[in-house]
């Protein structure tokens, strides 16, 4: 089977081994010619990224990159890179990396024009149509993990570090104008990396099945990303080398982006409190929530995951599907705890009143009420 093709949903997508040679082509068609890559600290030192700025140079687009990026991105880390993209002269960005670098570049592009600050842009009601869309710079992301699907999302996580909140921004033309996605820039991934990100996707399509809003689109394409993270993380994690097993885990985090168009849940509104105050992984927090949520969504959820139990080959309905996700975050060494995630001494105060505030939880198929926001941080301390 080809694990190579050309699709324009929803944004042009080149997909497959190699194509990231084609970065000179994927720049013309957005309209750029002195880009700015870029991507995360951790990355910035390794042959991957010495590859994409070797190409860059080849297809004279220079070799500017911009890597002060935090595996949690930050307002700060935002304001460096809007002052080194007008000093730059630069035209447009290339957002390379994982959720970090594909969340701050793409936001980059979008505040690089604007006069207000990135807050008042903040995915509330019609916030977005305060921007002067015809400043924003055009983006070409290129993921090298396989889990946010950010490449593919119209927003971008940014953490407050006044409030210690993260804040998801949101405007159409952050959608990146064209995407490569090559399978073989995440087989260097650690697996400990590999299992975060595959479970990011996992906890994208799961909370995008369960939320209530009508999107029939979204609902398949997240049962659908659901097959694909149960069959090809594991593979994917025992072996970084499979490019198959690479290849549709990259496919399953478009498909969980895409499908969180219809909403995420309880799991992001406890997650990204977690992240903002004790700078866990993302994916890997996401996890550790997952079975707890399920159980809290139980009565909401039990037929669709009848129904999507059948569909991933489970027995047991809802309850076989529960069972299997605790199963399989333990072969993946997800710990089953915030503590034993390294959370020391959380603020369950401040935990608690983030949780609520989040807009994550609006599609949650039961209400979150502030006990039930603190029986659930309890429940996995």
């Amino acid at each position: 089977m080809s694990l190579t093709g050309n699709w324009s949903y929803p944004t042009a997508i080149r997909f497959g081994p190699g194509r990231v040679a084609e970065i000179g082509d994927a720049c013309a068609a957005a309209g750029i010619s002195r880009p700015l890559l870029v991507t995360d600290r951790g990355l910035a030192e390794m042959e991957i990224t010495a590859r994409m700025l070797e190409l860059m140079g080849s297809a004279g687009l220079g070799r500017a990159v911009f890597a002060e990026v935090d595996a949690n991105p930050s307002d700060r880390n935002l304001d460096d890179a809007i002052a080194a993209f007008r000093d730059g002269g630069y035209d447009g960005v290339i957002a390379f990396g994982g959720g970090s670098g594909l969340d701050l570049g793409k936001t980059l592009a979008f505040m690089a024009g604007q006069t207000r600050p990135v807050w008042d842009f903040e995915d509330v009601g019609d916030w977005w149509t305060r921007a002067d869309a015809a400043t924003i710079a055009p983006i070409v992301a290129v993921p090298t993990t396989a889990g946010t699907g950010s490449e593919v999302g119209r927003a971008g996580v940014i953490t407050n570090t006044q409030t210690r909140e993260k804040k998801i921004i949101f405007h159409p033309k952050m959608l990146p104008a064209v995407v490569i996605c090559d399978p073989e820039l995440t087989v260097g991934l650690p697996r400990a990396v590999t299992a975060g990100t595959g479970l990011d996707a996992f906890a994208h399509c799961v909370e995008a099945y369960s939320s209530p809003h009508y999107h029939p689109m979204s609902q398949g394409i997240a049962l659908e990303g659901m097959r694909l993270v149960k069959e090809f993380l594991p593979r994917a994690y025992a072996d970084g080398s499979d490019i198959e097993a690479r290849a549709q885990l990259m496919s399953a985090a478009a498909m969980g982006a895409v499908a969180f168009q219809k909403g995420l849940g309880a799991i992001h509104a406890l997650s990204h409190p977690v992240g903002a105050h004790h700078n866990t992984h993302h994916g890997t927090t996401n996890a550790v929530f997952m079975p707890t949520v399920l159980d809290f969504n139980a009565a909401a959820i039990r037929d669709r995951f009848d129904r999507a139990a059948a569909y991933l080959g489970l027995d047991g309905g809802f309850d076989g599907f529960r069972a299997f996700v605790a199963a399989f975050n333990d072969s993946l060494g997800i710990p089953r705890t915030l503590t034993a995630l390294g959370v020391e001494a959380p603020d369950l105060d401040a935990l608690e009143a983030a949780a609520l505030r989040d807009p994550a939880g609006g599609g949650n198929p039961v209400a979150l009420t502030p006990e039930a926001v603190r029986g659930l941080y309890r429940s996995v301390l």
